[in-house]
């Protein structure tokens, strides 16, 4: 059995699968943990969810968190949020994907996923978010800041903070080259964004599954059809 840590999908399910299926070769024993990001930016969010959501009952175990884009995918579709809402590039792209013209008309299941997904999560030696957490509030404190938890991009990690557990997390993209090397010094905190969606950038266009018990990186180039995104 093997525990994974993936992040920032965005959209790219071939990808993904190519990830999972053919690089690890998944069974159902092994733990598949998301960090969120699921939609917006890359070319299939629809068919991304449908294959998370699928997982547990093909007999695979999986949680998944709550990332900034599920959560303002999940604004919009419930008229919390105006025409900011991505570029309109990227705004029809993820609609598309539904086979919708507006995000109010996204189907109900996905609604319901949304709304469900959990903002962080504890296992065994590990703390699990999305971004991160402001350590310089109290724990009980900073474990109540769900913005904060999606959206901070720096924080100085507080392991007194986890109870000594280490942290991993994605949101803030960063070249696989630099996620690799700071992992050669077993940090406490672990940031997966190898920024898959960005296909044109080199230094990016990975997406990371990390070992949670021999923190050993797996990467797997973003395979994706052609799909416009902006230059990182």
């Amino acid at each position: 059995m093997a525990r994974y840590a993936l992040t920032d999908i965005h959209g790219c399910l071939l990808t993904l699968r190519e990830l999972l299926e053919k690089r690890l070769a998944l069974r159902p024993a092994d733990e598949l943990y998301f960090l969120g990001d699921y939609v917006n930016k890359g070319p299939d969010s629809r068919g991304v969810l449908d294959y998370l959501m699928a997982l547990p009952a093909q007999g695979y175990r999986v949680v998944c968190l709550r990332g900034n884009h599920d959560q303002e995918l999940l604004d919009a579709a419930e008229g919390r949020a105006d025409q900011a809402w991505l570029t309109d590039q990227e705004r029809l792209l993820t609609l598309r994907s539904f086979c919708i013209s507006r995000p109010q008309e996204l189907p109900a299941q996905y609604l319901r996923w949304l709304r469900d997904l959990p903002h962080q999560l504890d296992i065994a030696g590990w703390t699990l978010v999305h971004a991160g957490y402001d350590f310089r509030q109290p724990a009980a404190d900073m474990r109540r800041d769900w913005h904060t938890m999606l959206n901070t991009k720096e924080f100085v990690f507080d392991a007194a903070r986890l109870e000594g557990r280490r942290l991993v997390h994605g949101h803030v993209p960063t070249p696989y080259a630099e996620v690799q090397r700071r992992l050669a010094t077993q940090p406490g905190a672990v940031c997966l964004d190898t920024g898959a969606v960005y296909r044109h950038n080199p230094e990016l266009r990975h997406l990371a599954a990390f070992n949670l018990d021999t923190d050993e990186l797996t990467l797997q180039p973003n395979i994706e059809p052609d799909y416009p995104i902006a230059k990182r």
